[in-house]
């Protein structure tokens, strides 16, 4: 068992090294993406830089160097504990998209790769976390802050309703978020970090109830997510 979760790790890893934002760059501008804005490898950067194609094409090819491996881990290598080796499949995959051998092991932050891990192993505690991390990020305003705590949300409720194989690769998740964002996260303790009001630019652009809307029914999403989990796992 222990050899086919690391297996998943290795072939998760090997999939995460496809950095989708070089080959869009390199299409697109002729440029490696680490030499564009930021210098992120990922869909942010290549949005801002590029254009929303590229951007939209970028998150694609991240989700799928992630869906992939969860799905041959979960169905084909170690099937009888499916969501252990998605779980592992996926830290692998941040782990390449974070630390890719070809590059030095200087890679991206890993945001979306970690969301899709989430959604493979359990897409109703994933979707939960996600809408945890955002909440966070519309009440303190820093992006940062809503990306740790949405891996640290999902190893939370792993711990209670999954078990430690998965809990553990979702901690080290947490870790790594934590470590991608420690610089933002430094500034903002210090208050000198960029705020972004998530909800006020939305109201800006689509309309002044257009935040609120969008809280109620998260809200309701939220309720029915905690209900599907408590009956199928606690109750």
């Amino acid at each position: 068992m222990i050899l086919r979760l690391v297996f998943s790790l290795v072939l998760g890893y090997v999939f995460g090294n496809i950095l989708t934002a070089e080959i869009v760059a390199r299409k697109v501008s002729g440029k490696s993406v680490f030499e564009l804005g930021s210098g992120n490898p990922g869909m942010a950067n290549v949005m801002t830089e590029l254009g929303f194609a590229p951007g939209t094409a970028t998150l694609a090819g991240d989700l799928a160097k992630t869906v992939v491996p969860c799905l041959i881990a979960r169905f084909f290598i170690i099937p009888e504990m499916g969501m252990a080796g998605a779980a592992f499949a996926g830290l692998g995959a941040v782990l390449g998209h974070n630390f890719p051998i070809w590059h030095r092991f200087k890679g991206g932050m890993g945001v979306s790769c970690t969301c899709a891990a989430m959604f493979m192993v359990q897409p109703a505690a994933g979707l939960l976390s996600m809408i945890v991390g955002m909440y966070v990020t519309f009440a303190a305003k820093y992006l940062s802050a809503g990306a740790v705590l949405i891996p640290g949300t999902f190893a939370i409720l792993s711990a209670f309703l999954f078990g430690p194989y998965v809990m553990w690769p979702f901690i080290i998740l947490t870790v790594l978020m934590f470590i991608a964002h420690f610089r933002n996260l430094s500034a903002m303790v210090k208050g000198t970090g960029k705020r972004v009001d998530v909800l006020k630019n939305a109201n800006e652009k689509f309309g002044k109830y257009t935040g609120s809307i969008f809280l109620v029914i998260s809200f309701v999403v939220d309720v029915l997510l905690v209900w599907f989990l408590l009956e199928h796992y606690i109750l």
